[in-house]
C-alpha cells in the first residue's frame, strides 16, 4: 500500500473503455464493462458481443475484492447431489442445509419468487399470525405526545401492546430468515425468479456467491419507535439481504427493491409520518470482507447500504470492508448508496439516479435542508471513486447529492460527471467534510466538551489504496457508457443462465 497516489495507466480501446492494471494485479481475470459486454464469465468463457452471455454455477467472481486472494466462487465443483432446484422456502432451506453438510460446495437454482412468509402449509403469514392482538395504533398511543417516553400505565393495555411487538417480531425473524452458509451458490433461473419478505442473511460465512435474483425487502410488521433516534426514528429489523463477519461473497446481476410497497404506503406514525417497515436493502457489517457488488439495479428505498457497524468499532471493522461496487444502477434511494465507515471501497461505474420530484421517494440534498445523498464517507473511510454518472433533476437539483461526509475526510474521484458533464466530486467531498467538522467543533464548544478526534483531521484525496494495486478491471470513459449498461446489462433477466 502506497502512501502517495499512483500514476495511472489508461489504455483506451474502441469502446470508449479505459483499463487500469496494478503490477500486482497484471494477471488478473478483466472484468469486461463494455458495450456489448455485459459480464465476463471467467474460466468457463466471455459472453457474446451482442450484450448475451451466460451465468454458470460454477463462475468466480472475475473482478473486485471478491476476486482477491482465495477468490470467490461459491458452490463451484459441487457434485451432482449438491445441486438444487428449489421453488419454495421449505425446499429452499433444505438444499441449503446440503444433506447435513452445509458447508460443503453447493449451488442452488431458484425457480420462481420465495415468500419468506410462506408457512409450511402454503399460506402466507402476516401481522395477525405472527402476533394475535397488536395493533400499532394503540403501540404509538403509548408514547407521550409527539411519540416521546413510553409509559406501561398510559392505557391498561400497553403492556400487553409492548411484550406482543416483541413477541411478534421474534416470531417474525423464525420464519424469514433465510441463512447462506459459506460454499454457496445462489441463482435465480428467470428474470422474475427470486424472493418477496425474506431476510436473507450471510452469518460469519466464507464464499458465497449471488446472482440473478431479484429481492424484494421484507416488510417488518413490528417496527419499533424510537424517540431518542435523532428526533425520533421508526426502525425495522430485517435487511434484505445482510452480511455479518463473512468474507468473500459476490452479489451479481441482482435487482433490490421495496417494490409493492414503499414506505410512503406504510401506516401513519408520529408527526404525520409513514411508519418505516424496511431497514437496509444491503448491510455489511461487523468486519465483512472482500465482496464485489456488480450489474446490479438498486432502486426504490431509503436506508440503501451501510458499510460497518459504528464509529466505535474499529476492533470489528479497522482493516476490513473491503468492498467493490461496479456497474450498478442506483435509482431514488435517498441515502447510503453506499455509506461507508472504514472501509477501502472502489465505487467505479455506477449510474446514480434520483429527483427531487419522484413521488414516492425524493431525494432532497443537504444543501436544499434535506438528508439525502448518494455516498457517505464516514468514519475512517476510504473511497475511491472512478467514472460514476449523477444524473439528479428537479427543482432545486444540485451537484451536493452526489457525495455528504460522516466525520470521513478521506475521498478520491477522479472522472465523474453530473447530469452528464464533467464534476469536481473532491471538491463537494471536502465542502461536506468541513461544513461537518465546523458544525461538530461549535457544538462541543457550546456544551464544553473535548471536540471529536476526526475534527482535527484536514481532508485529503489520498486514500491510502489503489484498486489497481489490487486487481485489473476495465473501466468505461464516458457517461453515455455508463448509463448505456446500467440500462440494458444490470438486474436479472440479462444473461441466460445454463445448468
Amino acid at each position: 500500500m502506497t502512501s502517495e497516489p499512483r500514476p495511472r495507466t489508461f489504455l483506451s480501446t474502441r469502446y470508449g473503455l479505459r483499463r487500469r492494471i496494478g503490477a500486482a494485479a497484471a494477471s488478473a481475470t478483466v472484468f469486461a464493462l463494455a458495450a456489448g459486454l455485459a459480464l465476463a464469465a471467467p474460466a468457463t468463457g466471455s459472453p457474446a458481443p451482442t450484450g448475451g452471455g451466460i451465468i454458470r454455477g460454477d463462475d468466480a467472481a472475475p473482478t473486485g475484492w471478491a476476486a482477491v486472494g482465495s477468490g470467490t466462487n461459491g458452490g463451484a465443483g459441487a457434485p451432482a447431489e449438491s445441486r438444487y432446484e428449489v421453488s419454495a422456502l421449505a425446499g429452499l432451506k433444505a438444499a441449503l442445509a446440503n444433506n447435513g453438510e452445509p458447508k460443503a460446495p453447493k449451488v442452488i437454482y431458484v425457480n420462481g419468487t420465495i415468500d419468506g412468509n410462506q408457512a409450511a402449509d402454503g399460506r402466507i403469514l402476516g401481522e395477525q399470525d405472527y402476533a394475535p392482538g397488536y395493533d400499532i395504533n394503540k403501540y404509538m398511543s403509548c408514547f407521550g405526545p409527539e411519540g416521546k417516553a413510553w409509559s406501561d400505565q398510559t392505557f391498561d393495555y400497553c403492556r400487553k401492546q409492548r411484550q406482543l411487538r416483541q413477541t411478534g417480531s421474534n416470531n417474525m425473524k423464525r420464519q424469514i430468515e433465510v441463512s447462506l452458509p459459506s460454499n454457496t451458490t445462489l441463482i435465480g433461473l428467470g428474470a422474475d425468479s427470486g424472493f418477496v419478505g425474506a431476510n436473507i442473511v450471510i452469518l460469519s460465512a466464507t464464499n458465497v456467491v449471488m446472482r440473478n435474483l431479484s429481492v424484494e425487502a421484507p416488510v417488518d410488521f413490528f417496527s419499533t419507535w424510537s424517540p431518542d433516534d435523532g428526533d425520533g426514528a421508526w426502525n425495522a429489523r430485517f435487511d434484505a439481504v445482510s452480511s455479518v463477519t463473512s468474507d468473500h461473497l459476490w452479489i451479481d446481476h441482482v435487482r433490490l427493491t421495496d417494490g409493492r410497497f414503499p414506505d410512503s404506503e406504510a401506516p401513519l406514525g408520529f408527526r404525520g409520518k409513514s411508519a418505516n417497515r424496511h431497514d437496509g436493502l444491503l448491510d455489511l457489517k461487523d468486519g465483512t470482507d472482500y465482496v464485489t457488488i456488480s450489474n446490479s439495479k438498486i432502486q426504490n428505498h431509503d436506508k440503501t447500504m451501510l458499510l460497518g457497524s459504528g464509529d466505535e468499532h474499529v476492533d470489528k471493522d479497522g482493516g476490513k470492508l473491503r468492498v467493490s461496487y461496479i456497474g450498478n444502477h442506483f435509482e431514488n434511494i435517498q441515502q447510503r448508496g453506499p455509506r461507508v465507515r472504514f472501509g477501502q471501497v472502489h465505487v467505479l461505474n455506477n449510474y446514480f439516479v434520483a429527483s427531487t420530484e419522484h413521488p414516492q421517494y425524493p431525494m432532497i440534498s443537504e444543501a436544499q435542508g434535506g438528508n439525502s445523498y448518494f455516498l457517505g464517507a464516514g468514519y475512517e473511510s476510504r473511497i475511491f471513486s472512478e467514472g460514476n454518472a449523477f444524473d439528479y433533476t428537479g427543482a432545486g437539483a444540485d451537484e451536493s447529492i452526489m457525495v455528504s461526509s460522516y466525520n470521513g475526510h478521506r475521498f478520491s474521484d477522479t472522472g465523474s460527471w453530473f447530469n452528464g458533464q464533467e464534476t469536481d466530486l473532491n471538491a463537494v467531498a471536502q465542502a461536506s467534510f468541513e461544513q461537518n467538522r465546523a458544525e461538530a467543533l461549535k457544538e462541543a464548544e457550546l456544551a464544553g466538551e473535548p471536540a471529536p478526534d476526526w475534527t482535527g483531521w484536514d481532508f485529503s484525496t489520498d486514500v491510502g489504496w489503489d484498486p489497481a494495486d489490487a486487481y485489473s478491471y476495465k473501466a468505461f470513459t464516458t457517461p453515455q457508457a455508463v448509463r448505456n449498461h446500467a440500462l440494458q446489462f444490470s438486474g436479472p433477466g440479462v444473461l441466460t443462465v445454463k445448468q
